[in-house]
């Protein structure tokens, strides 16, 4: 929000009270906490008049220091918090004559004693950012205005820096310039709108910030102050927490660690997945052509998802099969299961009033209420509709329940619709402020399906591939960008997309091969093929139109059983990356900028690394044309074996079975023996390639079972002209293979 006109002149009506002087501060007993009494104007006679602000610092966890700004204490209002692993560690205090210093881990926040008074964070004793405006004062405030009371913080933003994040979002990459309102809606690809918002940014300086407040949060991103982030939110109260880390993979580390790391999807998910699309007519005889057709063309697919059509037409989600269409649910599952293939079936949390489920969840109340009373409903989506109130214990046990009997069907995993929808004219089962419960509403949804295939399925086998998140969603893997255009645009929209929401926190990322909206061309549907499929997670699906290769023409099914083949082919090393995003948060898709601190690499937008060896540039054009920045050293073409030099962009010309896709130099590279699915013993006749290892070069690499449990490390030096290869684990059955170099290989 803007509170200013300009950079000397306020709104009419708005007011701004600043945290000028500090009248009191203490440190707790037990150190964890510091407080600030802070008055909002310099005079330093009597203290007759208002106002002030209160300030709180703690620290959650280390290199984290967490500021929590109040007015008034009086609201009692019952505001939704994130929920985030507060530690409450020791501050370490120090204190001279002038400054203040407040450390935890490696960062720390120096409190000026002038008037006015500064905030500046250190990471390992370098500024990373401060609050304050341009003439020093902090920019720590109290804003009166004639929409009522906000809060407002600004921080720093220095010469050069970029900020990134805050959710799959498909405005420019670097957010610097940008106004970006926290508040889940349904836009598509081609809006400032975002399903997935998070008010969490990344700046290229090594560090990160949370503002821990689930509603709506507006950010200023260097646009209303153009130095600054500012961040804005209605009440009387501020949380936000400061994160400095060495690196900015780090700064994702204690990110996740702090709101949750993401969790392991099964192997299997990792395959392709194929859909009817949205509002396609179809039945089992159209899902069987369907599969049938895949295998009678050799092209492996792992998952068959069932769209809205699955239910009668407004009766979504009643959870009922169409028995017009399914006559026998149970036997046709139990086919496609026979065939190889896991079940994914689309559903919501409203329900149409014509369900034959709508009266029962009525009667009990478990919808969203009115002020009066009644049951929310609208005619939007689904006649009559109502929505399901997951702050209420009983309402979730009921949706659980739903959710069992689809499994006890067949079903594996669940596609979550909806979620952004969600309206303010509320009333919650346990008093949450309606306001705030909007964005948080996907986060109470999400978990209740994941729980539930958890408990039905074990860990490790809970898939759920969401729409719409907030903060802690990452948890509850996997997350789709959508809904996208059939076109080359809204494919680079879709990129850059799921590279803001994985520098966001969320570790696995999906989206619409071919595009939602429309159909696409059969060379925009080729290409996507490509990139779709080197992506953590692959998906066939669109609105009107259905997705199945072969309608795209021959050349289009030998395109995606190349792809298809190649991605089980890598899923050694995939799925060990998938392990490392699982215990450290870092995103197994990664803007180039989480790999290499190179300036060319900070705007980098249409690549990406796949894992942290792989680079992966998809192609935007018809003619194939293709320009990647390649950053410094010996890259590998995974496919053709060409090696070249990096250290800056390279034009190429690519047909439609290959595109620029290398291997970083000093890789060891598992490459797994089975192309026709994607969880198979990895171990069992796996190759390992050794790419372009330099004089004196380390390496090391794990292979994972299924279950993410090590079976297999294998570490590689060279020294001269021999390359020393020791595996621990699982060694029988491996061989080496080298690229870009003639040694030796010594195997132990």
């Amino acid at each position: 929000m803007k509170f200013n006109i300009g950079q000397w002149v306020m709104k009419p009506g708005v007011k701004s009270c600043n945290a000028e002087q500090i009248r009191d501060y203490r440190l707790s007993a037990d150190k964890t906490e510091f407080y600030i009494f802070t008055l909002c104007h310099q005079y330093t006679g009597a203290n007759l008049d208002g106002p002030a602000l209160e300030i709180r610092v703690t620290s959650p966890q280390p290199d984290m220091i967490r500021l929590q700004t109040v007015h008034f204490k009086g609201d009692r209002r019952k505001y939704r918090k994130f929920e985030i692993d507060d530690r409450r560690i020791p501050l370490d205090y120090a204190e001279d004559e002038n400054t203040i210093t407040v450390t935890s881990g490696k960062t720390s926040l120096v409190i000026t004693k002038a008037i006015p008074c500064r905030f500046t964070y250190l990471y390992d004793g370098k500024k990373i950012t401060a609050i304050g405006d341009f003439a020093g004062r902090p920019m720590l405030s109290f804003m009166d205005t004639p929409d009522g009371p906000f809060m407002r913080g600004q921080l720093e933003v220095d010469v050069g820096e970029r900020i990134y994040g805050m959710g799959e979002r498909f405005t420019p990459f670097v957010r610097n310039g940008q106004v970006v309102d926290i508040w889940n809606e349904d836009g598509g690809t081609s809006s400032e709108i975002s399903y997935k918002n998070i008010p969490f940014y990344l700046s290229s300086r090594n560090y990160g910030v949370l503002v821990n407040e689930a509603g709506p949060v507006s950010f200023e991103v260097c646009s209303e102050a153009v130095t600054k982030v500012q961040f804005s939110v209605p009440g009387q109260r501020l949380d936000f927490i400061v994160i400095g880390a060495p690196d900015r993979k780090g700064v994702l580390e204690r990110y996740t660690s702090l709101v949750g790391r993401p969790a392991l999807p099964p192997a299997w998910s990792f395959g392709l997945w194929l859909t009817t699309s949205f509002t396609t007519d179809y039945g089992e005889q159209t899902v069987t052509g369907f599969v049938d057709g895949m295998a009678e063309r050799q092209i492996p697919l792992s998952v068959f998802h069932f769209d809205c059509f699955w239910m009668k037409e407004s009766e979504w989600c009643g959870f009922d099969w169409d028995e017009r269409q399914f006559p026998d649910v149970e036997g046709m599952l139990k086919r496609m299961h026979e065939k190889g293939l896991k079940i994914c079936a689309w559903i919501n949390p409203y329900i149409g009033q014509k369900a034959a489920c709508f009266d029962e969840c009525a009667e009990k109340g478990y919808f969203l209420k009115t002020p009066t009373g009644d049951i929310w409903q609208w005619d939007r989506w689904q006649p009559g509709q109502g929505v399901v109130d997951f702050t209420n214990p009983e309402a979730v046990a009921w949706y659980k329940g739903k959710l069992r009997r689809l499994m006890e069907q067949g079903v594996d995993c669940f596609k979550t619709d909806f979620g952004e929808r969600i309206p303010t004219d509320v009333v919650y089962h346990d008093g949450s402020d309606p306001v705030w419960m909007h964005n948080y509403y996907p986060y109470l949804y999400n978990k209740v399906v994941f729980e539930t295939l958890e408990e039905l399925r074990g860990e490790g086998q809970a898939c759920v591939f969401a729409r719409s998140a907030t903060v802690g969603g990452q948890k509850f893997p996997v997350h789709w960008g959508g809904d996208c255009d059939s076109t080359y645009v809204s494919m680079s929209e879709s990129l850059r997309g799921g590279l803001s929401l994985c520098l966001s926190g969320f570790g696995f990322w999906s989206h619409d091969i071919g595009g939602f909206s429309g159909t696409a061309p059969a060379h925009i549907y080729k290409r996507w093929l490509a990139f779709g499929l080197l992506s953590s997670h692959s998906r066939l699906h669109g609105c009107d139109s259905y997705r199945v290769p072969w309608l795209f023409g021959e050349e289009a099914v030998d395109v995606c059983r190349h792809f298809s083949q190649l991605k089980n082919t890598l899923m050694p090393y995939l799925y060990a990356q998938a392990v490392h995003t699982h215990s450290t948060g870092v995103p197994m898709m990664r803007a180039m900028l989480l790999e290499f601190d190179e300036i060319g690499c900070e705007d980098l937008d249409r690549q990406y690394m796949l894992g942290d060896s792989i680079l992966v540039a998809p192609v935007f054009r018809e003619d194939g044309v293709v320009d990647y920045y390649l950053p410094r050293g010996k890259w590998t073409h995974l496919l053709t074996g060409e090696t070249v030099e990096g250290n800056g962009w390279r034009r190429d010309t690519y047909d439609f079975f290959s595109l620029p896709v290398f291997v970083r130099e000093n890789t060891i590279l598992p490459v797994g023996s089975c192309n026709l699915r994607p969880e198979y013993d990895y171990a069992d006749g796996l190759t390992l390639r050794l790419y372009q290892f330099a004089d004196g070069a380390e390496a090391e690499r794990t292979v994972c079972d299924t279950e993410g449990n090590v079976i297999l490390t294998a570490k590689a030096v060279r020294n001269g002209d021999a390359i020393t290869v020791k595996l621990t684990g699982r060694k029988e059955n491996v061989t080496v293979e080298q690229f870009g170099t003639d040694c030796r290989i010594v195997l132990e």
